[in-house]
């Protein structure tokens, strides 16, 4: 695997105390990416690579929490004005909350971009370049592009939603896109989920590897 980190970006989803242990909403063992995030934003940083994080910041009674619809609790899938089939989800990532805040372990020196989404009251956002209507930009894509980055190398939370979705549209849009095997961890909500979304990403020619191995290529 050879890496041109002048063309490449390290893209972190989502590292945020909600989203792990003793969140409202916890991936189980989602602190176990912050480890692997920090060793390869160091690393590519040295070597010039461009680093973003994703943060998800939703407004208070926003259209993707159960607590914003009368009956409705987690795990309820509802069609909305902009989307078909809403996941409901507890309360999350509300906006200058420490919720929302990233994990206090990520080394967030390296990171040079950090792109909010899910901020629009009645849209939700799992994607990094995209929010769920599939057409409003985050901004991401046109970012990248100006400064040529060819590789889009993904990492954080969760596997079979912000980590898929972002990894199927860098794929579409062109990009040539690889997930950090170990520095993902999936909801698994329904069951099965988190392979379902695995095989789809390796279908459309997303590649996997390891931090060690990202690390080994770089000697």
């Amino acid at each position: 695997m050879e890496i041109n980190f002048k063309k490449t970006l390290l893209l972190i989803i989502d590292v945020q105390n909600d989203f792990c242990p003793g969140g409202a909403l916890a991936v189980t063992d989602g602190d176990a990416v912050v480890e692997p995030i920090n060793n390869l934003s160091v690393e590519f940083s040295k070597r010039g690579a461009l680093i973003a994080a994703t943060q998800d910041w939703h407004k208070p009674g926003h259209i993707s929490f159960a607590s914003s619809h009368n009956g409705k609790k987690p795990g309820d899938i509802i069609d909305t004005v902009n989307v078909k089939a809403q996941v409901l989800w507890p309360d999350h990532c509300v906006q200058g909350t420490k919720g929302a805040d990233f994990h206090p372990s990520l080394d967030l020196n390296p990171v040079t971009n950090i792109i909010r989404k899910g901020f629009r009251q009645e849209l939700d956002s799992y994607s990094a370049f995209f929010e769920n209507d599939s057409s409003t930009a985050t901004g991401l894509e046109g970012c990248i592009k100006q400064t040529n980055i060819q590789t889009v190398i993904i990492s954080g939370l969760a596997t079979d939603y912000c980590v898929f979705y972002s990894a199927m549209d860098s794929r579409r849009l062109g990009f040539n896109t690889i997930v950090v095997s170990d520095a993902i961890r999936g909801v698994n909500y329904p069951e099965g989920s988190v392979e379902k979304a695995i095989t789809e990403m390796k279908s459309a020619g997303i590649k996997f590897y390891s931090t060690q191995e990202i690390l080994d290529s770089l000697k």
